[in-house]
């Protein structure tokens, strides 16, 4: 059989095999990245906002925009959620996120578009969309870009 015969059975062969190591990479990015959202939302609901900023990355370079505003950085967009959620007469409720749709975009980066909810203890239920991008780290996957708005 002619080298570039075997060859083409050879590739033809190991498409199957490449195909589920891409399926198992997205598979593992999706799983992750769907992990470090759900901690988040556990950690909101323990009212550990500390424990909830672990999904953004800690960098000045973070951005989070929301209201027509945009929020550089780790630190301001804490303190941002701190006045919203935790100053004086503010409660942070019980958060749920819901319709994700986590988009790989190579083994180290994601694309993510869902719905945030919020169950405040006086009956009100604000809620809205987001679209993240996240990026693999030394220490996990985080947040470092995020577009959130909220329902008129």
């Amino acid at each position: 059989m002619p080298l570039k015969r075997v060859v083409a059975v050879l590739f033809l062969m190991l498409l199957p095999v490449i195909g589920a190591a891409g399926k198992d990479s997205e598979a593992a990015v999706n799983s992750a990245v769907e992990k470090t959202l759900r901690q988040q939302e556990s950690a909101w609901n323990r009212h550990d906002l500390d424990g909830f900023m672990t999904g953004y990355w800690n960098s000045s370079d973070l951005t989070f925009f929301s209201g027509a505003q945009v929020t550089p950085g780790w630190q301001s967009t804490l303190e941002r959620y701190r006045k919203a959620y935790q100053s004086e007469g503010r409660e942070m409720g019980k958060l749920e996120f819901s319709d994700l749709r986590i988009e790989p975009l190579g083994s180290d980066a994601a694309f993510v578009r869902g719905t945030w909810h919020l169950t405040m203890p006086d009956g009100k239920m604000p809620h809205g969309l987001f679209t993240l991008i996240f990026k693999r780290f030394s220490d996990g996957w985080k947040i470092v870009h995020d577009h959130t708005s909220a329902a008129e």
